[in-house]
């Protein structure tokens, strides 16, 4: 009678939460795990600001900071690596047996599909963070509170987006050997912006390809506070172009658990 009483909505929130506190333990258990996702952004970033952090002196960038210019970018690789290895996660727990157990539980599959989503939202805080302490520690200003939101806001959401694209891919292959084209995605999406310039300085094609990129949108809020002030007008696109790549990988991923038979 006890169990009955349990409304369906707790049932699915208790849900969610069991599958973000695995990841949790995952990665408290074995932190090694966390290790390509942490190292890479952080080697992105110190080796392309050693690189190119001349570039400030041409005309068009409004940065006297390439550091501040790069940051808010490798903190988005950071969740474009994690949401990635929710992918991969996903592929191996599909070939180990763990996938099969959760199908044929009573949980609704959008249910499962948003616990690997938001634990992957959950865990991009650990490379973004290590990014912006090492910014921080080579000269990088304080983007003031609202600035440091609003990165964040845009690091997990992008996570988001990664995971559901990861997890497409993992339950349409159901194998580890996805994971290429998992990191690739996310990477190519992320690099055919204003990542490593302004928008004016791109080659003409490649700026062609960010105009029409949405996480060009994403780019552009996440850097607000690093490179001038946060507005809404320079936030809101990021979030709709985020609301509109998490609605169409999530409708694909969920569509692909829905098509895989136990």
């Amino acid at each position: 009678m006890e169990a009955a009483a349990i409304s369906p909505w707790r049932a699915n929130l208790a849900t969610v939460g069991a599958l973000i506190a695995r990841a949790k333990n995952e990665l408290v258990r074995v932190p090694g795990a966390a290790i390509p996702g942490v190292l890479a952004p952080t080697i992105f970033f110190l080796g392309l600001n050693g690189v190119f952090g001349s570039l400030i002196h041409l005309n068009g960038f409004d940065t006297n900071s390439y550091v501040s210019f790069i940051v808010p970018v490798s903190m988005l690789q950071g969740a474009g690596f994690t949401g990635a290895a929710a992918g991969v996660n996903l592929a191996r727990d599909y070939e180990q047996g763990w996938v099969d157990r959760l199908l044929v539980s009573p949980t609704p599959r959008w249910v499962l599909l948003t616990g690997n989503v938001l634990a992957a939202s959950v865990r991009a805080f650990v490379p973004a963070t290590f990014v912006l302490a090492i910014a921080f520690a080579i000269g990088a200003p304080w983007p003031g509170l609202d600035g440091l939101l609003v990165t964040y806001l845009m690091v997990a959401a992008m996570a988001a987006v990664a995971a559901c694209w990861g997890s497409m891919l993992a339950l349409h292959y159901k194998s580890q050997s996805a994971a290429p084209l998992m990191q690739a995605g996310m990477m190519g999406l992320i690099l055919l912006t204003p990542a490593y310039a302004p928008l004016e300085l791109l080659q003409p094609w490649l700026e062609k390809v960010a105009e029409i990129n949405p996480v060009t949108h994403v780019v552009e809020a996440a850097r607000q506070g690093f490179v001038g002030s946060v507005t809404w007008a320079d936030t809101w696109p990021g979030l709709l172009a985020l609301a509109g790549l998490l609605a169409v990988l999530g409708a694909l991923a969920l569509r692909e658990m829905r098509r895989t038979n136990v």
